[in-house]
């Protein structure tokens, strides 16, 4: 089997596997719930209990305590593929005379992430506190569905404001709650949301740049080396006329490290892109992850404990004031202020 077509493979199976997880995030008892839940119940049977115990530990203090971890990665991971685009392409671009603006677009892009990186991991994100939680709550509206008047965080011990949850990682509550993020190590709330949106944004198109510029760097030295107008024999002595997965074996012996964090970044592009359509379709609609998710949880749950069984509570997106209202409200939360003069 041909490089080509094993990193096809690979590249569907990721896709597949991203794509479930959406299609199954925030449904009740999913069937991709239901498997995981019996996988885990046959590995207990075979995982020793010690080992068992490390894990849970590891687990839980990677996705459930603040660390720093995944901002390292992070930083390792850009740090990686912008030192092989720097000592590789960007030299060998340079020799092959591209255009020097062409050459500098990722490094611009690069910059702008990392402002946008910094100010939203050292942003407050709209932490509720005893002072500030009267006031966030005459904010927003509860629905009466995701959010309930009159019910108190049991850790911040403060009156909940219509769409802001607890953070079981930064142990407060924050306003309008959107996620915890793990890479920024930060949650993203009201005062954050938007500089979080960019940080998506500039990412995708960083990863995106370096992928147009390397691959246009092998386009070139296919076309120079004229390989790809030729022939050539097989190990039986047989000539073929040359193919792309041919093409591409050739690149990777030629220049494996380059082919390689081509691929890396071109599916770090797909997955990026696939995550800023989806927080752009949030922003356009006015919803957070969280109460995305809470919504398509509720469908398993149509009544609440409150409410008689024989009229079904229907959800419905209180919140959106039409698009450019709400891509506006992102980067402007309301205040109170501006509440009364609504």
């Amino acid at each position: 089997m041909d490089f080509l077509t094993l990193f096809l493979i690979y590249l569907c199976f990721v896709l597949t596997v991203a794509a479930l997880l959406c299609l199954c995030s925030g449904r009740k008892e999913s069937f991709l719930t239901r498997s995981v839940n019996r996988a885990s119940q046959v590995l207990s049977l075979v995982i020793p209990t010690q080992l068992q115990r490390v894990t849970h530990r590891t687990l839980h203090r990677l996705f459930h305590t603040r660390s720093c971890l995944f901002v390292v990665l992070h930083v390792a991971l850009q740090a990686a593929v912008f030192g092989e685009y720097t000592w590789e392409v960007f030299v060998y671009c340079w020799e092959l005379q591209f255009h020097i603006l062409l050459l500098l677009l990722p490094y611009l892009l690069l910059a702008g992430n990392v402002g946008c990186f910094l100010l939203c991991s050292r942003a407050n994100p709209g932490i509720v506190t005893k002072s500030n939680a009267a006031s966030l709550v005459k904010v927003y509206a509860y629905d009466g569905v995701l959010f309930q008047r009159g019910l108190v965080c049991p850790t911040c011990t403060v009156e909940k404001p219509a769409r802001s949850k607890h953070c079981s990682v930064c142990r407060t509550c924050v306003h309008r709650f959107d996620h915890h993020c793990v890479w920024v190590n930060n949650c993203i709330g009201a005062s954050n949301a938007g500089v979080f949106l960019l940080y998506l944004l500039s990412l995708t198109a960083t990863a995106g740049a370096v992928a147009a510029v390397t691959a246009a760097f092998l386009i070139q030295v296919l076309l120079l080396s004229n390989i790809m107008h030729g022939t050539y024999l097989d190990a039986q002595g047989r000539e073929h006329a040359v193919e792309i997965p041919f093409l591409v074996q050739h690149l990777f012996l030629t220049f494996p490290r380059i082919v390689f964090m081509l691929g890396f970044v071109i599916l770090l592009t797909l997955i990026l892109g696939g995550y800023c359509s989806f927080s752009l379709y949030l922003a356009l609609t006015n919803q957070t992850t969280n109460e995305w998710c809470k919504s398509r949880r509720f469908g398993g749950s149509p009544h609440l404990p409150s409410q008689h069984h024989d009229r079904p509570l229907l959800y419905k997106n209180i919140y959106s004031k039409g698009i450019w209202r709400n891509l506006k409200e992102i980067f402007n939360p309301p205040t109170v202020l501006e509440m009364k003069k609504k």
